[in-house]
């Protein structure tokens, strides 16, 4: 294939990108409203809106007559067109469980549910794909967020043993044949807390979570984009170097005294290197009670005016969904992007 031809190929399905998410944001929308919003010709823009109503993914509706010439063509994107999967795999208190979400094109949840397992491993994940598969019409994508270290769908360090080494990602794209999202639950917390503070700029935001009877992990948006590391390893706060051994900082995060001194340790550890906005602190552990303690905990070290925004907040599942929900749907957009060194 030439470059003139892939060059072309690229162009067209970012123009189709640009259509589909002016639809989305007008709601219904005539073609000449797409133009002013894409900036691409009325042509253009007819010509993309033709193949995906030919598709079924663009609903053409009543025209407009209200400015008394001749009626413009409205449009409309059909969420229904297809859906995503989401599942949320976690650990707390001993007990494992898969929150599970059908979501339209739009991000509007259709149905959702969660189960208490015994035990967690692939095959109960791949059974459960495959019954909300065969249940739901045109699944487009699949989101699964995981406990632990993920790196190009391989699973590594993972509050649920069994599934610690496993190529989870690999093995259900070649089976099922749709993009497949496998992300740390710590990215997509992380990402979900962004996404719902509609912040007018790029900012940088970090979570870090507590949970009970497993070690602390943490999340972090860069300038509005997760930053993961070179192996996905980002955010392992629990190998910082805190001078005592794995095992006993366990212990310690469970006992009053201890949690205050390692949670100020790894929240001034990340305000100096990240400088966050803000630093969610979620999880079982910490308390609205011990706030105060860490923020003046953190300013033996961290100069006040560097001090980011604090809270805490236990219950974190909206937020993990949107984050998942989020980047499995923007695995299906296309991106072009250009690197360029400074």
């Amino acid at each position: 294939m030439s470059t003139y031809t892939y060059n072309t190929i690229q162009v067209k399905k970012m123009n189709i990108e640009l259509v589909k998410n002016a639809l989305k944001a007008q709601g219904i929308a005539t073609k000449a409203s797409i133009a002013g919003l894409t900036k691409l010709s009325v042509a253009t823009c007819g010509t993309i809106l033709n193949e995906l109503l030919a598709i079924g993914e663009v609903i053409e509706l009543e025209p407009d007559g209200s400015n008394g010439g001749r009626p413009a063509k409205q449009y409309k994107y059909n969420a229904d067109f297809g859906c995503i999967i989401c599942l949320l795999v976690r650990t707390e208190g001993g007990i494992h469980s898969i929150s599970c979400s059908i979501v339209n094109l739009l991000g509007e949840t259709i149905s959702e549910t969660t189960l208490e397992l015994s035990h967690i491993d692939r095959d109960v994940i791949d059974q459960m794909i495959e019954g909300l598969i065969s249940d739901n019409e045109n699944v487009q994508a699949i989101g699964i967020g995981i406990p632990g270290v993920v790196h190009l769908g391989v699973i590594g360090v993972c509050d649920v043993p069994d599934l610690a080494g496993q190529p989870l990602g690999p093995y259900l794209e070649e089976k099922y044949g749709i993009p497949i999202t496998i992300e740390n639950d710590m990215n997509m917390t992380v990402y979900g807390f962004y996404h719902l503070q509609n912040f007018d700029e790029d900012k940088t935001f970090a979570v870090v979570t507590f949970p009970k009877n497993h070690f602390p992990g943490a999340g972090f948006i860069v300038d509005g984009r997760i930053l993961s590391g070179n192996t996905t390893f980002g955010g392992e706060v629990s190998f910082l170097p805190f001078g005592i051994s794995r095992e006993e900082q366990l212990r310690q995060l469970h006992t009053e005294e201890g949690f205050i001194r390692l949670a100020v340790m790894t929240l001034s550890s990340i305000i100096a290197i990240i400088n966050p906005v803000t630093i969610a602190i979620t999880g079982e552990l910490p308390r609205e009670s011990q706030l105060e303690d860490l923020y003046m905990g953190c300013l033996k070290d961290i100069p006040e005016e560097h001090m980011p925004q604090l809270m805490i907040r236990n219950n974190t599942r909206l937020e993990y969904m949107t984050g998942l929900v989020t980047a499995t749907l923007e695995s299906l957009t296309y991106r072009l992007q250009v690197t360029q060194n400074r």
